[in-house]
């Protein structure tokens, strides 16, 4: 008798890298549960990919509960992926609405989540944590620095996390991306201005959603007893947070 696939739940998983990655692990052989807002979005993946699918919003108590209380046991990882950066301002300008709701999305939305599934991870007996952060939580720059320090907050938390659980059997994953051209990552920091958003990534050749899916499922694929602590994952062309070479 074969053994039964190890199960992902994705959050973010209605576009982006989120999606991309339920295709890849999917693609790989594991049962997959896409999380995200948009029923829509999850009813189209689901019927492209066959995962099983919850639709909740990670900054809700009460869609969180009830995702921990509806999902599928074993739990074998959980890629949290869900976030997203608002607004291009100075400090001095940047709206303090925007950085709640950054913080709300990227650090308290992940701890949600890390925490009610927490229990079921620990009881697979492989279970592993991915946190989806950003370069931008290891560098800071201009213009962004609500989602930089959401971000910072979050890889503290996600270093923090590993030292808790070491010794319980859960690895404490970190990717962080740098610069990737998903559909809406810009466009939603821009507040819908296409154009501004599209800007971001001329003159370069970014990573695309499915180059950080391939990172995360290295990392969730190596044996048990191999932590990739730390993966970060740059297009080429991008030297830092502040080192960019266009064409």
């Amino acid at each position: 008798m074969s053994e039964s696939p190890l199960h992902a739940v994705v959050t973010g998983a209605s576009s982006g890298i989120g999606a991309a990655t339920v295709r890849r692990l999917v693609a790989a052989g594991w049962r997959v549960t896409a999380v995200a807002r948009r029923a829509d979005r999850l009813t189209a993946l689901a019927e492209e990919t066959g995962c099983a699918v919850v639709v909740a919003d990670i900054t809700s108590d009460d869609d969180v509960a009830a995702l921990a209380a509806t999902v599928a046991e074993p739990v074998h990882a959980l890629v949290n992926n869900a976030g997203g950066a608002v607004g291009w301002e100075h400090v001095a300008q940047s709206p303090l609405e925007a950085w709640l709701q950054q913080y709300a999305l990227n650090v308290v939305g992940t701890v949600r989540v890390t925490q009610a599934l927490l229990p079921a991870l620990t009881a697979s007996g492989r279970g592993d944590v991915v946190n989806v952060t950003s370069t931008a939580g290891h560098e800071p720059y201009e213009n962004g620095a609500g989602y930089v320090a959401a971000k910072h907050a979050e890889v503290a938390m996600t270093r923090t996390l590993r030292l808790e659980l070491t010794g319980t059997g859960v690895r404490v994953i970190e990717i962080a991306p740098g610069m990737v051209h998903t559909e809406e990552f810009s466009v939603n920091r821009f507040g819908g201005d296409e154009d501004k958003a599209a800007g971001v990534y001329q003159g370069v050749e970014p990573l695309v959603a499915d180059d950080i899916a391939d990172t995360i499922e290295y990392a969730l694929t190596r044996p048990h007893h191999v932590n990739i602590d730390l993966l970060v994952v740059r297009p080429r062309e991008q030297g830092g947070a502040t080192k960019l070479v266009r064409r």
